[in-house]
Order: structure tokens, then C-alpha cells, then sequence
């Protein structure tokens, strides 16, 4: 059967005085069932981290104008822009007197495909249903722990150095990137890209369980951001997020988008 995107990106401030974090799904020009969806949690204290959040969805909606999906590959697209705002960020350092730095996560949808890439700790989920299917790893020191055996992924959520990122753009180092593709995609298949400001308060089961559950994309970011400003009690950092659910449909609509991009909560002024 035709599949269809359902699609939704959220923000909320949390209890911080400004929002760092930028999240977008940018549709290709051209059309051709191709967009792009990016998370962007940015670092650096005052107006450092906003700058360098936007300079990665800003850099990466100037290379998906550019992207050829029949003629060029999906992972040097991913590459490119992560490793071009990274050098721009840097620059951003000497012109702004700031200390920018950001982590993103990077999803591009093709027809039949999905390719993503990420550095640091916003992550990339795969659901099918309610079963996870794949979690990006994030670049951190607790993770590592994780991978190690030794700490298990509950302890890794209060351990008191869970906020040490092992890279990031923006860095001196060349930032560590991750990438990875899956095929053979179908109706119940969901993606969510967020930042840690979101999933720090839940479980991988928790997350599909309140996506799958949930009537839309829409649905499901309202209900995951209630419940994470529940359980923040008043100490709660920003908080992105970008779900695709595809959806089978009885029959293609012509002239349609092959996604949306339906914003739920627009980004909040500092207070």
C-alpha cells in the first residue's frame, strides 16, 4: 500500500531563561518524497549555544537545496553539512567573542529509505510499533560507561557526569560522527530525533509506547512533552523534537507532500 508521512516538530523552553536548542524537517525543493530533518542542541552560555544551533539547520538547509537524491549519496550530504557548520562554528568563536558549540541528529528521508547521522548526545530512535528498532549511541562519557558493562542504562540517566560530551561541532577536535541507513520501510515505522532534554526522562519503551499509542505525530509530541515537564518539576532544560510516523493510506493523493512539516510549539522567548 502507498505510504504517507505523518509529521510534527516541538519545542519547549523548559525552566532555562533561553532556548538553545533548534529543530526543523525541511522538505527538498524539488519534491521527489526527499526531506530533511535536524536537531540541534547548542551549547556555549548566553546566546552562545542559540548561535550555534542555528548555524547547523541553517548550513544544513543550504546543502539540502543543493542535493541531488538520484546523483548524490545520502551520508556525504549528512557528512558535509555536519563537518561545514562545525567549521562555521568555530569561526562564529573569533567573530562573536562566544564559545558556540552543538550536537545534532540528522534524518534524511528518501522514497523506500531513511539515512541519519548524529554527534553528541541528541539521539535517533527507529520504532516499528511499539518495538524499538535502533538508538543511536549517544557521545558521552556515561555512555561509554554503558557500552563498557560498567554502568547499566538506568544509572546512566542520574549519574553526576552524564552531561560530559566526548565530542561536538564546534570543538578544536574534527567532531566523531555517526551514520547509519535502513530500507525496506513500512506503515508503523516511526522516527524521533530529539535532545536530551527530552529523553533523559524516559525509558526506549516508554517512547514507543507513548508514540505508537498516540492518534498523530502532533499527539504524540504534546503528550511526551506533557509528561517530561511533569517529571522536570520545575528543573527542566529545553527540549526538541522531530517525529515522522509512516502511515499506509488507501490510495496516493495527488499533488500532496510527501511530508509535513506541522510545528507544534514555535520557539519561546527568553524570559
Amino acid at each position: 500500500m502507498p505510504i504517507s508521512v505523518d509529521a510534527c516538530v516541538a519545542q519547549h523552553l523548559g525552566d532555562r531563561r533561553e532556548q538553545q536548542d533548534r529543530v526543523a524537517i525541511l522538505p527538498h525543493p524539488g519534491g521527489g518524497g526527499v526531506a530533511l530533518a535536524v536537531v540541534a542542541d547548542g551549547m556555549g552560555g548566553h546566546t552562545g549555544g542559540t548561535i550555534a544551533a542555528q548555524q547547523v539547520v541553517h548550513t544544513a538547509r543550504n546543502n539540502l537545496e543543493r542535493f541531488s537524491a538520484r546523483s548524490e549519496s545520502a551520508r556525504v550530504l549528512l557528512e558535509s553539512s555536519i563537518n561545514e557548520a562545525h567549521m562555521l562554528i568555530k569561526a562564529c568563536r573569533f567573530i562573536n567573542e562566544k564559545d558556540p558549540h552543538s550536537t545534532v541528529v540528522m534524518l534524511l528521508l528518501q522514497p523506500g529509505k531513511v539515512s541519519w547521522a548524529h554527534c553528541g548526545d541528541s539521539r535517533f530512535y527507529h520504532f516499528r510499533g511499539d518495538s524499538l528498532i535502533f538508538r543511536s549511541t549517544d557521545h558521552s562519557y556515561v555512555a561509554q560507561l554503558v557500552v563498557q558493562g560498567k554502568i547499566t542504562p538506568e544509572q546512566a540517566l542520574v549519574h553526576p557526569n552524564r552531561n560530559i560530551l566526548l565530542t561536538s561541532l564546534g570543538g578544536v577536535e574534527t567532531p566523531k560522527v555517526a551514520f547509519g541507513e535502513a530500507e525496506g520501510l513500512r506503515g508503523g515505522d516511526t522516527f524521533l530525533l530529539c535532545s536530551d532534554g527530552l529523553w533523559g526522562y524516559f525509558t526506549d519503551q516508554e517512547l514507543a509506547w507513548a508514540i505508537d499509542g498516540a492518534a498523530s505525530a502532533r499527539e504524540a509530541s504534546e503528550l511526551l512533552i506533557g509528561r517530561a515537564r511533569a517529571l522536570a518539576k520545575g528543573d527542566g532544560d529545553n527540549m526538541s523534537l522531530a517525529i515522522l510516523k509512516l502511515v499506509e493510506t488507501a490510495a496516493p493523493e495527488k499533488g500532496s507532500a510527501s511530508a509535513a512539516d506541522d510545528e507544534l510549539l514555535p520557539p519561546q522567548p527568553a524570559k
